[in-house]
């Protein structure tokens, strides 16, 4: 089982990629092999609508963006996609858009490509705005027939300069939940499957 995650802000090194460590710390724990993928800062570039890749059916953006089509990849290839941003103007970084909206299109134009797997957005947020971000995300999975995770709280802590989200326990706590929800889940479906 494999879960892979996109941090989607462009603190390499920021409160983003800590909550999304926090996960990927329970999934290890059981035994899940966990990708991290760095997409903030990225060039790329979001969906124009011309609808190829419904004619193409190769599981990717016709357009040259090299990058989402090799974050596409990484999604088809595991089990659980997580999907991590922080709060710009109550909503999702534009990278995190330009990946939920053009894998999102390939993937319905692909026979439902991401069909049943499971999917949890986590935010990093200052103040206001956690709940449209976490909204934005889960509409991504729902639309796309993924299986969303609950958590003890939605999944989001708040802290402002790198580092400050560790010092939000309820924050983190929600983290340790959804990771161990989401390993729960992936054992239920994907390891009962394998078996």
């Amino acid at each position: 089982m494999k879960v892979v995650a996109f941090n989607g802000s462009p603190r390499r090194e920021g409160n983003t990629k800590l909550l999304i460590e926090s996960v990927f710390s329970v999934l290890e724990e059981e035994g899940i092999e966990t990708e991290f993928i760095q997409l903030g800062n990225k060039k790329v570039h979001g969906c124009t609508a011309c609808a190829i890749c419904k004619e193409i059916t190769d599981s990717k953006c016709h357009i040259k963006n090299d990058y989402l089509n090799f974050c596409i990849e990484k999604m088809v290839e595991a089990d659980g996609i997580i999907i991590g941003s922080p709060v710009y103007f109550a909503d999702v970084t534009t990278e995190v858009k330009a990946l939920i909206d053009v894998a999102g299109y390939v993937a319905r134009a692909n026979g439902h490509i991401f069909k049943r797997k499971i999917g949890a957005g986590l935010i990093a947020v200052r103040r206001g705005g956690a709940l449209p971000t976490f909204n934005t995300l889960n509409n991504f999975f729902l639309i796309n027939q993924m299986i969303v995770p609950g958590s003890s709280y939605w999944n989001f802590a708040f802290g402002r300069n790198p580092g400050e989200v560790l010092t939000d326990k309820e924050g983190m706590q929600t983290m340790h939940d959804l990771g161990e929800n989401m390993a729960w889940l992936l054992q239920k479906t994907v390891g009962q499957n394998r078996e």
